[in-house]
């Protein structure tokens, strides 16, 4: 089963509203659990599970389905929203302010107490099957006035805040997740945390646990810590070789400047 470390009481939430057929919305930083977190849920409900990465050109075609043309004809082939709803699984929409607005509103008679899905092109009123959970997640700190989510929007679903974890449940993740040793998790959260109290550089995001089990990953490769470390945490988080050299002083803090070795 994939390995999740709860932060709070995320899994009792997600499993009432589950219980209840209410859709749940996940808002939170990049790279902080979310995917894994609803992929944790859907093998722990025994359902399978849609996802869809959200963007400017998605069509509501591309959640519902469309006609194709086969070697016998016009067929129609379901989009995975529809698969879904037909199956009683959860369709889980990542990062879903970036999908255009006439497209989530095909959203919206699934997440009330109508549980369908009208499907122009056929026909058909599906009523949604049950175990069908609508999941959307997006990342707070990219909203702006173009890309907000609707508070009627909103108001459809039980809302939960993720953020980092702690040091030391982050520290349990990454030696799982990366398979290295307790030291190494230790040293590389450390430095997140430092990383993460800098107020004086314009970084878009933060060092995210995601960067952290990739960094721990290639150190484990054998690569060497400090070039591991700048390929995978540092310079993601950055494009201005001014910005990188300031967080690299960061990183020869916790890790030793090169040749020093600690």
């Amino acid at each position: 089963m994939t390995f999740y470390q709860p932060v709070g009481n995320e899994i009792e939430l997600f499993q009432a509203a589950a219980d209840n057929g209410l859709p749940v919305l996940i808002k939170g930083p990049t790279g902080c659990g979310k995917t894994r977190f609803v992929r944790y849920m859907a093998e722990k409900l025994n359902r399978p599970v849609y996802t869809v990465a959200c963007h400017d050109d998605l069509t509501a075609a591309d959640l519902v389905g469309r006609h194709l043309i086969g070697p016998d004809g016009t067929y129609w082939q379901d989009g995975p929203l529809t698969r879904a709803v037909r199956e009683g699984g959860i369709c889980y929409l990542d990062e879903v302010v970036e999908a255009r607005k006439d497209t989530t509103v095909v959203l919206h008679p699934l997440a009330d107490d109508r549980r369908e899905l009208p499907i122009e092109r056929t026909g058909e009123l599906l009523t949604a099957a049950p175990g069908f959970m609508l999941v959307v997640s997006y990342n707070p700190g990219y909203q702006s006035l173009l890309k907000g989510m609707k508070p009627s929007t909103r108001q459809r679903f039980v809302s939960l805040r993720f953020d980092y974890p702690s040091e030391l449940q982050e520290q349990v993740i990454v030696a799982e997740e990366a398979g290295c040793d307790r030291d190494l998790a230790v040293q590389l959260v450390n430095l997140a945390s430092a990383l993460r109290n800098l107020k004086d550089h314009d970084l878009e995001e933060a060092a995210s646990t995601r960067l952290l089990i990739h960094t721990a990953m290639m150190i484990k490769a054998g690569l060497p810590s400090l070039d591991a470390v700048r390929a995978g945490m540092i310079e993601p988080l950055s494009d201005d070789e001014a910005t990188v050299a300031a967080l690299m002083e960061v990183v020869y803090a916790v890790f030793g400047r090169p040749g020093e070795g600690r």
